[in-house]
């Protein structure tokens, strides 16, 4: 072993100790994405990466809120169609707020469920389902509507029952429990 190889070795086991053992040699060698400057890890679910985005807090007190923690963090697989704080922030104001309110409970799961479809779908499956599909494909969410999706250049967009589009920003976030594709907008069932 060469003295850079000894030194990288010590820091990442100091690293490891000062940060209280989070940081191990298998999140090292993990392909990782940046979410919302953080680092997400293929290891981890979809809660435990989500909750460390700095992009992704109100989804994640709306998951909150709908009582869908334990669900994405369930083996799943799950492909979730995540909205930024900026997605959210271009609702009508107070649409969120009203929203996390207990007595909307139904409704916010439906909104959130509506990001969701079962199973593990790449952005290269996605394509792929555009493209025999002849410019969009159909695939149906967990909340039980459908949800197009279709391509410009080398963009790949989503548009939801009451016309509106979200650009995928940042795609195949891999999850232990399926994957995360970020979106520029919220999807309305």
């Amino acid at each position: 072993m060469n003295t850079q190889s000894k030194i990288a070795v010590l820091a990442m086991v100091t690293l490891s100790f000062a940060f209280g053992g989070k940081v191990t040699a298998q999140t090292m060698k993990e392909k990782t994405v940046m979410v919302g400057g953080a680092a997400m890890y293929p290891s981890k679910n979809i809660i435990e990466n989500a909750m460390n985005s700095k992009d992704h807090k109100t989804l994640v007190a709306a998951v909150k809120a709908a009582g869908l923690v334990e669900t994405l963090e369930s083996a799943g697989p799950f492909t979730v169609l995540a909205p930024t704080d900026a997605a959210f922030a271009k609702l009508p104001k107070g649409t969120v707020e009203n929203l996390v309110k207990p007595e909307n409970k139904a409704m916010l799961t439906k909104i959130l469920t509506y990001h969701v479809l079962a199973g593990k779908y790449s952005a290269k499956q996605i394509w792929e389902a555009v493209a025999a599909g002849k410019g969009k494909s159909m695939m149906k969410t967990v909340q039980g509507e459908e949800l197009t999706f279709w391509t410009k250049g080398k963009d790949l967009y989503v548009k939801d029952a009451k016309g509106n589009s979200a650009k995928v920003t940042i795609a195949d976030v891999n999850q232990s429990n399926g994957v995360i594709h970020v979106i520029d907008t919220v999807l309305m069932p």
